[in-house]
């Protein structure tokens, strides 16, 4: 039988992780002890209370049947608590408040409401590749503006303004920005908010990293009138080490809710019950437990930058996120030559900075998320490899 996939999937290419990662482990299965510093996972637990409370609840006999769609009011509070003092934005819980099961889900949930064939979204090179990868199943086309190092990874809105913006619906951002770690201000945002404004463009923000080795966590939604033309996405994966629980949420105006759950409570359902109340509990920890993850990370990231310097990398030393970004040296093609070389040379794995889009191939990503004792075992490989 020949039964062709779908249009929608037809330019989706399998993610690039997920291709890498089955090398990698043939790789292991023949006995390289491949160290992976690609992927953003984090590996610290999360607080000992959080834990507690999941556990507590599973044991309950009636925390186990479907959920509403909206999510438990207990979560959509502690989440508006959580906006409140961290981002001083006002939300109405009941209304304004989207839980998700993590903030990729609302990625695809964002374009499969909006988007279809003819309409055109503006997506971040380099930036996630999710952003294309939903753009494109949804029907719509792709438009990607470049973002450079000499703009300090931000959005040059007067360039912008010089394009064809006639055929534009949306348009994604992402700060502090994923794969560079480049921050934003208010003033920024304050810039997105009047170009989607003025151009009747819906902005989505994608904000997942505002609280790592960043003391001054922004959201998009404190700019006034932001709900009016704007939605933002958070997460818990990277904030409170709880990735694989799969916990996101989505922000906005009360229409916006009500047009994206159309589309969601005809995907999913509710998430487990426990899951909610341990979210709940996580959003509520004291600015202590931020204080101490990013004293992990500084350390972590100071070992990242010794790996730097090692391979002849340069890179900005105030970036901020869960990685590090770095320019590659000259005698290297691209950044996916380096990774390669790491790779098969030392069995040390580097994302190559071209899987972000072409305005990355001059660059390389190294996650933080591995101990230190893993991280000192890459530098000796490293070390040994550029000797």
């Amino acid at each position: 039988m020949n039964i062709e996939v779908a249009k929608r999937l037809q330019q989706t290419e399998e993610y690039y992780f997920s291709k890498k990662l089955r090398e990698i482990d043939e790789m292991n299965k023949a006995g390289a002890q491949v160290i992976n510093l690609g992927i953003g996972s984090p590996d610290l637990p999360p607080h000992p209370e959080v834990i507690q409370v999941l556990t507590e609840q599973a044991a309950q006999t009636n925390t186990h049947g479907y959920q509403n769609y909206k999510g438990s009011p207990v979560l959509r509070q502690a989440m508006a608590d959580w906006y409140s003092r961290y981002y001083n934005v006002i939300l109405n819980p009941a209304t304004e408040i989207l839980p998700l099961i993590g903030s990729k889900e609302g990625i695809v949930h964002i374009c499969m409401t909006y988007l279809q064939e003819g309409d055109q979204v503006l997506i971040p090179n380099p930036g996630y590749p999710a952003y294309t990868s939903a753009v494109k199943i949804s029907g719509a086309t792709v438009v990607p503006y470049d973002l450079t190092q000499d703009n300090n990874w931000l959005v040059d809105f007067e360039a912008m303004e010089k394009t064809d913006l006639s055929k534009v619906k949306m348009m994604w951002i992402n700060y502090p920005h994923m794969p560079t770690g480049a921050r934003a201000n208010r003033h920024f945002f304050e810039a997105a908010i009047a170009f989607g404004k003025k151009h009747n463009i819906l902005i989505c923000h994608d904000n997942p990293y505002s609280f790592i080795l960043n003391d001054h966590p922004e959201s998009i939604m404190a700019v006034e009138g932001a709900k009016e033309v704007a939605i933002e996405l958070n997460s818990l994966s990277k904030s409170s080490n709880m990735a694989g629980w799969r916990i996101g949420m989505l922000v906005a105006n009360e229409d916006r809710i009500n047009e994206i759950l159309r589309f969601k409570s005809n995907m999913d359902s509710g998430m487990f019950l426990p899951l909610q109340l341990a979210a709940a509990k996580a959003l509520s920890l004291d600015s202590s437990w931020y204080t101490q993850l990013n004293g992990e990370y500084r350390k972590r990231r100071e070992k990242v930058f010794h790996i730097m310097n090692l391979l002849g990398c340069k890179y900005d030393p105030d970036q901020v996120g869960l990685f590090v970004w770095a320019q590659v040296p000259e005698q290297y093609t691209d950044g996916y030559a380096l990774s390669d070389k790491a790779l098969y040379d030392a069995q040390v794995f580097i994302t190559p900075g071209g899987i972000f889009g072409n305005a990355g191939n001059n660059y390389i990503r190294i996650s933080l998320c591995a101990k230190a004792e893993v991280l000192d075992a890459a530098l000796d490989r490293i070390a040994s490899m550029v000797k």
